[in-house]
């Protein structure tokens, strides 16, 4: 064989190796890509497999915390605002009552003096129509709003109606959150109620209404309280409320407000903090005059219904030969006044107004301070053993 075919025998085996190797090579790099690729995309599989699911658990976890309460009070916290309000009282100082200190510093009158509130309330409308209580505004020289959003705003007092214990501020402002009236007359004992407020004036710590929860625990109460204000058609609860909680809303797991927070029994004269015994005005009854304030800034209740009572007792009773002790006596009349007119006498016996079993001179009393001029007062009363209906037009005082 001559040295050219050996030469070329063996560039033939090096080229063979050369592509064997290259092969090889090949093969390695794919195989080791895809070796590669599954475990690494394997792996970050399962990372974001993980994260969502870590994601998912605290949704679900968060969404497990949510109840009707909770839903309920979002829908109607940012809309509760916190009121100061400052008031100007006449004082008179009690020595000045006693002749011996007005012999020495004469007959000083009372003084004027400013005196500083708060109270809650809750806006109505988007252009700032807000409601609370007349006790809390209805006097107010000067009113201060103060909003969720930390701003503080002045308010003008629209109305105001003593007897309902019930005021209408407004502020100037437009694009508000409000709330939601639902309907008391379907409110159950029983169920669940939310109050919100400012009590003790903790709303100013954080721009935000403190919640207190609790049941409806009595329907259609009336309240015995000073003055001429009517305390009827109100729902007693055990949600707390406090000083300060006055005018705030009392609302229902729908995050409607069913009431007005107004009043407390507070166990003793002593104490100012909540027992467990509450009571809100229906916002029915606060809706009956709710346009009234915002038009004409009261309720015309300027009449005189020209009599007096008094509750009868054993004596009373067996002097008018009456069967119990229920119902008041008629022991004045007032001559040529409306009842007078109407055919009332001394020591008629009234027995229902307005076709409400009357026990005590509260109930009486209640009824007649809550009608309005031009209402008709009907009395069922008994005399000398009969029953008689008198029906009293309510006329405005001249």
């Amino acid at each position: 064989m001559s040295t050219l075919s050996l030469n070329a025998s063996s560039a033939r085996a090096k080229i063979m190796i050369a592509a064997v190797s290259a092969l090889l090579l090949l093969t390695g790099i794919v195989i080791g890509g895809v070796m590669f690729s599954k475990f690494f995309f394997k792996d970050n599989k399962n990372l974001n497999t993980a994260s969502f699911d870590k994601t998912q658990k605290n949704e679900q976890i968060s969404q497990d915390r949510q109840t009707a309460i909770t839903k309920a009070i979002g829908k109607v916290s940012s809309a509760i605002v916190g009121i100061n309000v400052e008031e100007v009282r006449e004082v008179r100082d009690p020595f000045m009552n006693d002749p011996f200190f007005r012999q020495f510093f004469g007959d000083v009158g009372p003084q004027r003096q400013t005196v500083k509130g708060l109270g809650s309330g809750f806006i109505i409308s988007e252009d700032g129509y807000i409601l609370t209580n007349d006790h809390v505004a209805g006097n107010a020289t000067k009113i201060s709003v103060t909003l969720t959003t930390g701003e503080s705003v002045e308010g003008k007092l629209i109305g105001s109606d003593p007897v309902t214990d019930v005021a209408l501020i407004k502020i100037n402002k437009s694009g508000l959150p409000y709330v939601n009236f639902g309907n008391s007359d379907n409110a159950i004992i029983g169920e669940w109620v939310i109050a919100l407020g400012n009590p003790f004036g903790l709303f100013e710590i954080n721009d935000k209404p403190t919640v207190t929860v609790g049941v409806i625990s009595a329907l259609n109460m009336k309240v015995q309280a000073d003055g001429n204000r009517a305390y009827k058609d109100m729902i007693q609860t055990d949600a707390s409320i406090n000083s300060g909680n006055s005018g705030g809303p009392l609302i229902n797991v729908d995050g409607e407000v069913i009431g007005m927070n107004t009043i407390i029994y507070t166990g003793s004269q002593f104490s100012q903090g909540s027992i467990g015994v509450g009571f809100s005005i229906s916002i029915n009854r606060v809706k009956k005059i709710l346009e009234e304030l915002k038009s004409g800034g009261k309720i015309e209740r300027n009449y005189n219904v020209g009599f007096r009572i008094q509750g009868i007792d054993d004596q009373i009773a067996k002097y008018l030969g009456l069967k119990n002790k229920d119902g008041v006596v008629v022991t004045q009349v007032q001559k040529n006044g409306i009842a007078d007119k109407a055919g009332l006498k001394p020591e008629d016996v009234i027995v229902s107004v307005n076709g409400i079993k009357v026990r005590s001179e509260q109930d009486l009393i209640l009824e007649v301070n809550d009608m309005r001029v031009g209402d008709i007062l009907k009395l069922k009363i008994v005399r000398g053993g009969d029953e008689k209906q008198i029906d009293i037009k309510l006329t405005p005082n001249n």
